[in-house]
């Protein structure tokens, strides 16, 4: 049990968090690209919780309400964040880095502008929902898909399935979505995916532009961050196209076919996190258009690490992992 929480702070009693793909990140290769662990690390950022206390100065929350935790930790005041780019906040601390213990505990104290009242009815797993699906509400702030987009999304883990269920809500005529794992792609069509390949069965680049007619599809999510899909989404982009890199690569440095992207003029896009849209994620996972498909297995606390080594493994047709604090 940490100390009480002073002026400003609330003390969350965590119930559910959702295990991130980055924590993975963490967990296996001790590091994320130049950034390496500081053990013990707990992991941790996509939360569901509830307030058991609160200090002087706190507003709109009181004990017993249910929150979402928004596990970017910004200073509201710099250049970045007066700019409505808070997840460029040049003195953020995230939850679950090096730099602060993430949320695969019982209870935290946080800034009380972390933690986001939800509406009491929404389940806690539907809570762990809003973090994932808030990078996706960031990344149309960063790239429009336009009605009639032909997509391609790399990677069809939980990520890669949000992405094709954002673009087809954004307007998307036809969703493709490719994987090396067979269950994943089974998920996929569950959550209505137009066309599911099999990475390891055949060429991704080769199905993707016979079935557009050499043609490529307008934009392209890579949420796998291996090299070779990286290179594979520069290559299926139509000309004039864009492509969007989600996933993180386990590599430091990469080797990206950049000439292929010069040569058909391409707009690559990074994206870092969610940018503070809970608000909207919350409104979009309300109006009952995102499948929860995806959500497979839950674990307690106490078995976290079986949670780790399960979605490492790929095992038991799992999608999204859910640790559950009693």
């Amino acid at each position: 049990m940490p100390s009480d929480p002073g002026p400003g702070e609330v003390l969350v009693k965590v119930r559910e968090v959702g295990i991130c793909g980055s924590d993975l990140h963490w967990y296996l290769e001790g590091g994320i690209g130049h950034r390496r662990s500081m053990y013990p690390q707990v992991l941790g950022h996509e939360p569901a919780g509830e307030v058991v206390a609160i200090g002087s100065g706190v507003r709109g929350l009181s004990p017993g309400q249910k929150v979402a935790i928004e596990p970017s930790i910004t200073c509201g005041h710099c250049e970045f964040c007066l700019r409505g780019r808070h997840n460029n906040c040049a003195s953020s601390i995230f939850m679950g880095s090096p730099d602060l213990p993430g949320l695969f505990r019982e209870y935290a104290v946080m800034p009380y502008r972390n933690a986001v009242p939800v509406p009491s009815d929404m389940s806690f797993t539907d809570i762990t929902l809003l973090e994932p699906l808030a990078v996706m509400l960031h990344i149309l702030e960063l790239v429009e898909i336009h009605l009639g987009d032909a997509v391609a999304v790399m990677g069809a883990g939980p990520i890669g399935l949000l992405t094709a269920t954002i673009a087809r809500i954004a307007g998307a005529a036809r969703v493709f979505i490719a994987d090396k794992v067979p269950h994943r792609l089974r998920l996929a069509e569950q959550m209505g995916v137009d066309v599911a390949l099999h990475s390891t069965a055949g060429s991704v680049r080769d199905a993707i532009l016979d079935q557009t007619r050499g043609r490529g599809v307008d934009i392209v999510f890579d949420a796998a961050g291996a090299i070779e899909t990286m290179n594979t989404a520069i290559r299926i982009a139509r000309p004039g196209g864009r492509v969007v890199f989600i996933g993180i690569p386990s590599e430091s440095n990469l080797p990206i076919d950049l000439h292929t992207a010069m040569d058909k003029e391409l707009t690559l896009q990074t994206v870092k996190r969610s940018n503070h849209n809970v608000q909207g994620a919350i409104a979009l996972l309300r109006s009952g258009r995102i499948p929860k498909a995806f959500v497979t297995h839950y674990f307690p606390l106490e078995r976290t690490s079986e949670a780790f080594e399960t979605l490492a493994e790929y095992s038991g047709g799992v999608g999204k992992a859910i640790i559950q604090i009693p």
